[in-house]
């Protein structure tokens, strides 16, 4: 059984999809440029502290069969997981650039997030923090990880502060209790992504300042098809991105219809 979006009390917009089977699969992501137009002016993208030469999860993995980088290390599985996960967000409306290292003050992915809730110029900034773990059963993820976040969102580039901006947590595992409790009682507008190793996606959270920051009237529902994934919605209804923003749109999407509405609960 389903178990649809809630706005639970504590300040929570979730979704929760334990079933397996509901999943976005990752698409190619594509090779973003280092400066984009943000309404009146620009958004300047950190430089990388090495010139990377991969871009997108092919390119990377050709790098490191060029390299001889072994794929059972951190390095390989770090990275290799941000450019799932920046291909995994994509159909979502995310435009993200992978800007981890040395002095990248624990963010590895910076970009956009374009939404019917905001202006069509103006799209929320985010910035991502990504955990991977060679052996996700064992991992342990808990409210630190949230703290660790509010620390990178303070400490983020010029172009990612003040209004509009909001920090996501990535990992392999589900918010625990913990973690949704941390989100709830944070003064900043932060959520929660679950996404595999693989990249797909299966679960998605945020707190209500970061509804506050331009989500208000967002939330994520699973649609059923030939396969299972997880969608946007807009005040209720199923919302499908425009394909030029969207390069993981199916030809079989077809116009949002009415879904039945979330059940208010307690936390």
């Amino acid at each position: 059984m389903w178990r649809y979006p809630v706005f639970l009390r504590c300040g929570l917009r979730s979704i929760f999809n334990k079933p397996y089977n509901t999943s976005i699969r990752a698409n190619e992501l594509y090779p973003a440029s280092s400066i984009r137009p943000f309404t009146l002016g620009t958004l300047r993208y950190p430089e990388p502290a090495s010139k990377d030469q991969h871009h997108d999860i092919a390119s990377y993995v050709a790098y490191a069969e060029r390299t001889g980088l072994d794929v059972e290390s951190k390095v390989f599985i770090g990275t290799h997981y941000e450019y799932s996960v920046a291909s995994a967000l994509r159909p979502l409306g995310f435009d993200l650039r992978r800007v981890g290292g040395q002095s990248d003050k624990g963010i590895d992915l910076l970009g956009t997030w374009s939404l019917p809730s905001t202006p069509a110029n103006l799209p929320l900034r985010v910035l991502l923090q990504c955990k991977a773990y060679s052996n996700v059963k064992s991992a342990k993820i808990g409210p630190q990880f949230i703290r660790e976040l509010e620390g990178a969102y303070l400490g983020a580039p010029p172009g990612w502060r003040g209004s509009g901006v909001v920090g996501l947590l990535i990992t392999q595992r589900s918010a625990t209790k913990g973690v949704r409790e941390a989100l709830a009682h944070s003064r900043w507008p932060l959520g929660y992504v679950s996404c595999s190793r693989e990249g797909e996606l299966e679960q998605v959270l945020w707190n209500r300042r970061a509804e506050e920051e331009g989500l208000e009237g967002m939330g994520v529902t699973a649609r059923h098809g030939e396969t299972q994934r997880l969608i946007l919605t807009w005040r209720g209804r199923p919302y499908m991105l425009p394909a030029s923003t969207s390069p993981g749109k199916e030809s079989g999407d077809v116009e949002p219809q009415q879904e039945s509405q979330p059940d208010v609960k307690s936390a």
